[in-house]
């Protein structure tokens, strides 16, 4: 639970959309301050440290992407991106650019809130490759000694499905992209081989006896990515198929 309230940045141009996602974060407690431009955006951040930045797409001069670009090239603030295109295209963009999360328009205000909230725990966890050990529910990672226990046994991996499982903790919360992956668990020339990855994750589902139907820890994105739930009773990322 987050329980700090914070200053958010909502980058949006349409007055209508600002509104609802002003009176949401204010009704939770927010401080909220407001750009309508990419350009306006960069400049408040040059002056102020929000704690997320709520990014649109299709914003007028510089677009949210270019925005999404230039904010990374200066500072690791947790970004949302909205957008009314609902195709996987834009979604894997803006994630492979450097944004955390995204929220295709029209969303309920619950939605919204949800998502903003789970964002906030997440840059609140003060990072989580400073931390020694992770668990969620009866999992417990210890990146000290290299091992994992699921329910007090120790659950014995591959090198492979052991990096590949450390490295969705290490971004727990955060949709991670196939190609993202394959990369950085296997190397840039394995980029594409999606079954390989597949049966990779396949394999450490059942080792953690997380079934692919209702996932507890590796929840799948579809036709995107994975990412590594912060609460075994979380549906913030619904179950997908690829």
């Amino acid at each position: 639970m987050v329980h700090k309230k914070a200053c958010i940045l909502i980058v949006e141009d349409d007055p209508r959309v600002l509104r609802l996602e002003q009176l949401v974060l204010e009704k939770e407690g927010h401080a909220i301050i407001a750009a309508s431009t990419g350009e306006e955006a960069l400049e408040m951040l040059a002056e102020v440290s929000p704690s997320l930045v709520v990014l649109d797409i299709g914003l007028p001069g510089i677009d949210g992407f270019a925005t999404c670009q230039r904010i990374r090239e200066f500072s690791q603030v947790s970004i949302i991106m909205v957008t009314s295109r609902d195709f996987n295209e834009d979604k894997v963009r803006g994630l492979e650019i450097g944004a955390d999360d995204y929220i295709t328009k029209p969303f309920s205000p619950n939605e919204f809130a949800a998502r903003i909230k789970a964002a906030l725990r997440r840059s609140n966890m003060g990072g989580v490759d400073d931390e020694p050990t992770i668990q969620v529910g009866e999992l417990f990672v210890d990146f000290i000694s290299n091992r994992v226990m699921l329910e007090n046994r120790e659950v014995f991996l591959s090198d492979t499905e052991y990096r590949l499982l450390c490295y969705l903790a290490r971004n727990a919360g955060r949709i991670i992209t196939r190609d993202q992956i394959l990369e950085r668990i296997w190397g840039e020339e394995y980029v594409g081989e999606d079954h390989l990855l597949h049966v990779t994750i396949g394999r450490l589902r059942q080792k953690l006896d997380d079934p692919g139907r209702k996932p507890r820890y590796i929840r799948t994105r579809r036709g995107i990515g994975y990412s590594f739930s912060l609460d075994e009773d979380s549906d913030q990322y619904s179950p997908g198929f690829n």
